[in-house]
């Protein structure tokens, strides 16, 4: 007798279905987020809603994206498997996850020390062991381990982090949510290429995202 697929498994892949109806068509994407179990990186009291098309909260003020969202810069950022990747802003670990699930080599930067033990602790447990997490300021990358053929901002900036642009491979891309006005409201998803030297924007619709915090970003104010 066929075991019936989990409440869960029903779940993801109607939010893969759902994804699909909405314009993404990697399938190394949609293969990732059908795999990762969404709901084992957002609190215990919201698992009900890990795949709802919503943002969920994940404490410290920070917000887990849509599945769109995640599936979406996933799929601009372009990186061939075994390609070593940069995320700015763990979270959760679930874009981590996705990212290690697509077959990359993801190094991942935290600026809230909690996020990042229990980011790192969960991507672990899952056996995601291809996505290493620090807690650090983000804006910086992580220049250690550059450069990447792909990097991944999940925080909006004021402008195009040049720190970030340095630690491109060539060819390399980088995905992130520009603010156009000084509130940081107004915001656009871009990505960033190098071509002959000089930066090179495309731009890929509106987009909602919590500010950069950091020294290539918005100062730090109060509550953030």
């Amino acid at each position: 007798m066929t075991a019936r697929p989990s409440t869960a498994a029903v779940r993801r892949a109607r939010m893969v279905d759902r994804l699909r109806s909405q314009g993404i068509a990697d399938t190394r994407v949609l293969e990732a987020m059908a795999a990762v179990p969404r709901e084992a990186f957002v609190p215990e009291a919201l698992r009900g809603r890990a795949y709802e098309d919503e943002r969920l909260p994940i404490g410290e003020g920070q917000t887990m994206s849509l599945p769109w969202t995640v599936a979406r810069m996933c799929e601009l950022i372009g990186a061939a498997r075994g390609s070593k990747v940069l995320e700015i802003g763990s979270g959760s670990g679930y874009h981590a996850a996705v990212l290690a699930a697509m077959g990359l080599i993801v190094f991942s930067v935290e600026r809230h020390a909690a996020l990042a033990r229990e980011a790192a602790a969960r991507l672990r447990d899952l056996g995601y062991l291809s996505a290493t997490v620090k807690h650090f300021d983000g804006s910086y990358g992580w220049a250690a381990q550059a450069p990447y053929a792909g990097i991944l901002v999940t925080a909006a900036a004021p402008e195009i982090p040049s720190a970030l642009v340095g630690q491109l491979a060539p060819g390399g891309r980088l995905v992130l949510p520009l603010a156009r006005d000084a509130e940081g409201k107004e915001q656009r998803l871009v990505v960033v290429t190098l071509d002959a030297g000089q930066l090179v924007e495309q731009d890929h619709g509106e987009a909602s995202f919590v500010p950069l915090i950091g020294r290539f970003g918005y100062p730090r104010r109060s509550g953030l």
